[in-house]
């Protein structure tokens, strides 16, 4: 059984996204199917509007550099859209219980809103970011603002045929290295 919806808007953005939550028929056992979502587990429910129409993408990208340099952390990069149903579900999977510790402990998240393709493309091009390839498109930079990856084939693109421990492989592989502490002899 598979399960899709069709985004019309911020109204049924919210329905649809319910009715995957509340539906446990849908995530059961029997049927791994909505966007591999077990049953038991539990999401946030995003709002229908993840990228800000009002954001300075610019503005929100140097102070994001400037917390993560201060955190030691890495801002993460996502590209994408409010009509975008697979934007949507990588909100939800980077909330999820487990992403959402990950998330908060090693990244500093922006969201940069491409509009209708027609917004930020400057940015998605300065980052790397082929937006022809589709989003939801991630960059990660360090605490410098350097280029530390880039998707460059859509990987996100196709979120209904990934599930959250994708998201998680990706949140662990490109985490800030940790340095060792050294201690003198004594």
């Amino acid at each position: 059984m598979r399960f899709r919806c069709e985004w019309n808007g911020a109204a049924s953005a919210c329905a649809c996204l319910l009715s995957v939550i509340a539906c446990p028929a849908i995530a059961s056992p029997m049927h791994p199917g909505v966007f591999g979502v077990s049953r038991g587990m539990h999401f946030q429910v995003a709002t229908a509007n993840i990228y800000s129409d009002t954001a300075n993408a610019k503005e929100d990208i140097r102070m994001a550099i400037l917390k993560a340099a201060q955190e030691h952390k890495r801002v993460l990069l996502d590209f994408g859209g409010n009509w975008c149903s697979d934007c949507h579900l990588l909100n939800l999977y980077f909330h999820d219980p487990g992403n959402a510790s990950l998330l908060a402990a090693n990244y500093v998240l922006v969201e940069v809103n491409v509009g209708e393709y027609d917004r930020n493309l400057d940015l998605a091009h300065k980052y790397g970011i082929p937006l022809n390839k589709g989003v939801p498109a991630l960059a990660v930079l360090d605490g410098t603002g350097r280029v530390v990856y880039a998707q460059r084939n859509g990987e996100f693109e196709a979120m209904d045929k990934l599930d959250s421990a994708a998201v998680s492989a990706f949140l662990m592989k490109w985490q800030p290295r940790r340095e060792p502490i050294y201690h003198k002899n004594r």
